[in-house]
């Protein structure tokens, strides 16, 4: 079980060795056991060293100058660490957002992407990279982890080390190789709420010293936390299934291949959202939603969120289907070794969603079917790391097509909801496709002038181009086209083809110096771009409701971004303390913003002219006795907008009759926050905190064995604990007083009996303290002042029994 540390990393970036794993035994995540004894979320790496094979060698992770943490396959098992969404739990500079798979947002120290609903037409900051293959879209990466040797986060920019430019840092998760020992590993677990999760793999030789395969698969599945009472069941529940196969072969000495395929399914009943609380705006209050509500006679089954029912009245469903092939080649010249990586991956989205949020039929059907494609081809050449200079060269191409069929329907409660006449019925059917195309060369050199010290440039030039059509057809319930301007504002037709291309350069250097065999510094200074997109959500409309073309395209981000790093074992290398600190300016922000009409249901992409992110992050880990481990880890991140004059307001300061705008200043004066009146067309945000990112982030755990025998068996009594803490953030693009997420810790326990390399059984309590916290807060449209929420899982608990043959 390997664990939650900071490492550094330095030249190339970690990957899997060239060669499968003969012994399942010596694998990555059990590298560090036999170094350590136990390494782990309830341990430290103290008396040895957690290696990576980062420059096609053995290495240990605490001499490369990167900011980095690994998590071992056993580590993930046993913390039910099974999706990255569970993973920010053991990392606090990782933050991970979901209202469903589609709508997802993986970010790294506040960077990655933007917050809200997802838009095709943009990149994302954190790569995600599966045995070396990129993921283009986070929501291809909502699978539950498989026959996972091992997990990297880095943060920070990779661009100059990986295929597709990553800004904010990278997820590279890497699965157990072909072994030509046969060996099998099965994983049962069972708890309450119906949840079962079970896991298998195989693997042995099919052609001796030649040819060696691997076949794994994983099923999970948990009844709902949410419980409909209008359509009488759970929801928000787990239905996932996984296959996925690989077939290694050494073709000669120095030449192998290895054959990747995965196959995902997943039908959840899921995913909603439903009534937080409520708050004031500046709309007249029969317009706001305890009036709205009242006309109606409507009543939520509950104002409290955490009695866990909800009344939503269309039905729910986040079916989605990925997988793809893979080719990994690798060729060793002596000096360098030479690496190719083919891919082809798809994804399929069928989802249904309530986009009112409560049990009225006002919006009844709001869903965009979607169809990516996907196919890369990543060339490079690496330094064996046999002489002073070390060095990575490579080049990549990415191609991505995305068809998507958008349906929202108004249904007969809308016009008395929105307070638009002749909405009843309405409905958008709309068209959108999109073809991305990236290409790159990239490569780093480190340079070693003495023993102690290395100095590590690197450039990337990088290709994007983005073309992109969105239609919307719009008819009224009669069926006709022509509309007024009230029905416009709610569902506008729009038909546009948005274009974008560019070519930048961007690179950094790092120089490392190691103190002594025990102390390592680093500084790094990195200047790269995450490439400009296409808006392909809608555009926001002008004051005749036609749709303003001039939004259609949202410029790159660049970035600035500054590191400083040390890392220190002491004690006999029993105790690890690792310190980063960083500051990264972006210029041209890519956030998500509304649109100024009442009744718009979808924000748009824009820059911010300005933001800045910085802060600093503890990593420490400690084996006092041959029985005791202990690690704690923390994250400060001081992130915010440093100019942002023409920004979204928040819910309490709109809603009303928007002031005008004359040669650029509004005129007029705009009612109080949450009182009927006039308001501002936009708001100056300039030093708020961006949303999703909370200022003080922990992890921390311990885990203390006890030999026994067993049955005439040598094993390991052990009891664990792992908790977080994540302070307040906000949960809206503009800071609202109403979308702030209070802090929550979780606090985790288990108790088991193992035997090393054979099997493992232990009881689990999570959320042990049934703490009540959201995941994320948004607004209903219209501001109405109704505020929704995803609440966090409950308590849970099961037994896991896992088994090695």
């Amino acid at each position: 079980m390997s664990l939650t540390l900071a490492f550094l990393l330095a030249g190339q970036i970690a990957t899997p060795p060239a060669t499968p794993v003969v012994d399942p035994q010596t694998t990555a995540d059990d590298t560090g056991r036999e170094a350590t004894g136990r390494t782990g979320p309830a341990s430290s790496n103290a008396g040895g060293d957690i290696l990576v094979t980062a420059r096609r060698r053995a290495e240990s992770v605490q001499r490369v100058p990167i900011a980095m943490s690994v998590i071992g396959g056993t580590a993930l098992a046993e913390t039910g660490t099974y999706n990255v969404n569970r993973l920010t739990q053991l990392q606090p500079s990782l933050q991970f957002y979901s209202t469903n798979p589609r709508n997802s947002a993986a970010n790294i120290r506040g960077l990655g992407a933007p917050f809200g609903l997802t838009n095709d037409g943009i990149e994302q900051g954190v790569g995600i990279y599966v045995d070396q293959v990129y993921y283009s879209r986070i929501a291809s990466a909502t699978f539950d982890f498989t026959d996972t040797e091992r997990i990297e986060v880095l943060r920070g920019p990779q661009g100059t080390l990986y295929g597709k430019n990553t800004t904010a840092g990278a997820i590279n998760v890497t699965t157990r190789k072909p072994s030509f020992t046969p060996e099998a590993r099965v994983e049962l677990t069972g708890g309450n709420l119906d949840f079962f999760q079970g896991k298998a793999s195989v693997s042995g030789p099919l052609v001796e010293d030649k040819v060696a395969i691997r076949l794994s698969t994983s099923i999970t599945t948990r009844r709902g936390t949410i419980y409909n009472n209008r359509q009488n069941e759970w929801q928000n529940s787990q239905d996932n299934q996984s296959l996925r196969a690989q077939i290694y072969w050494k073709a000669t000495d120095a030449l192998d291949w290895t054959l990747y395929g995965d196959y995902n399914h997943q039908n959840p009943n899921c995913c909603v959202q439903y009534y937080a609380r409520v708050g004031a705006t500046q709309r007249p209050i029969t317009r706001q939603y305890a009036a709205l509500a009242a006309a109606q006679g409507y009543t939520v089954p509950s104002t409290n969120a955490f009695d866990r029912v909800t009344d939503v009245d269309t039905d729910l469903r986040a079916k989605q289907e990925l997988g793809g092939l893979s080719l990994v080649g690798n060729l060793d010249l002596g000096a360098a070794t030479l690496t190719s990586v083919s891919a082809w991956r798809f994804w399929h989205w069928d989802p249904s969603n309530d986009r009112d949020f409560i049990g009225l039929p006002i919006t009844t059907v709001s869903a965009n079917p979607s169809q990516q494609s996907q196919v890369s081809q990543e060339l490079r050449i690496a330094s064996n790391g046999t002489r002073a200079l070390d060095y990575v060269f490579g080049a990549f191409y990415f191609y991505q097509t995305i068809d998507t069929q958008g349906l929202q329907v108004q249904g007969p409660a809308a016009s008395a909801f929105l307070g638009a006449a002749g909405v009843d019925g309405l409905t958008s059917r709309n068209s959108i496709g999109f073809k991305n195309t990236s290409a790159a060369l990239f490569g780093k050199l480190t340079w070693h002038p003495t023993d102690q010290l290395s100095i590590s440039p690197g450039l990337r030039l990088n290709y994007d181009k983005k073309k992109g059509s969105y239609v919307s057809l719009v008819t009224t319930a009669t069926g006709s086209t022509t509309l007024t301007s009230a029905q416009r504002g709610v569902l506008a037709p729009q038909s546009y083809q948005p274009d974008f291309d560019n070519w930048n350069l961007s690179g950094d250097l790092t120089v490392a110096y190691d103190v002594s065999d025990t102390v390592h510094s680093y500084a790094t200074f990195a200047r790269s771009y995450k490439s400009g997109g296409i808006n392909l959500s809608g555009l926001p409309l002008d004051g005749a409701n036609n749709p303003i073309l001039a939004t259609a395209t949202v410029k790159p981000e660049k970035v600035n971004h500054f590191e400083l790093g040390l890392k220190t074992q002491f004690a006999d290398r029993r105790a690890t303390v690792n310190v980063a600190a960083f500051w990264t300016e972006i210029q041209d922000y890519q956030t998500t913003v509304n649109n100024l009409q009442v009744n718009v249901l979808r924000g748009y992409l824009a820059n911010a002219p300005k933001v800045r992110t910085r802060g600093f992050e503890l990593d420490t880990a400690f084996r006092p006795t041959a029985r005791l481990n202990v690690y704690g880890n923390a994250a400060f991140t001081d992130a915010k907008y440093v100019r942002f004059t023409n920004a979204p307001c928040p819910p309490e300061l709109s809603g009303g009759t928007a002031l005008p705008v004359v040669d650029g200043r509004i005129v007029g004066t705009p009612a109080a926050a949450g009182t009927p009146g006039n308001s501002l067309p936009y708001c100056d945000i300039s030093g708020q905190m961006l949303p999703g990112i909370s200022k003080w982030a922990f992890s921390y755990g311990a885990e203390y064995n006890l030999p026994v025998r067993l049955f005439g068996t040598d094993g390991q009594l052990y009891a664990g604990v792992d908790g977080s803490y994540r302070s307040k953030f906000s949960s809206n693009p503009s800071r609202s007083i109403y979308t702030d997420v209070d802090g929550y810790a979780l606090t985790n326990f288990r108790l088991g009996y193992r035997k090393e390399g054979s099997w493992n059984v232990f009881g689990w309590l999570r959320n042990a303290f049934d703490t009540d916290y959201y995941e994320v807060l948004a607004t209903q449209s219209g501001s109405t002042g109704l505020v929704v929420g995803q609440p966090g899982d409950p308590r849970t608990y099961g037994l896991t029994l896992s088994k090695s043959f």
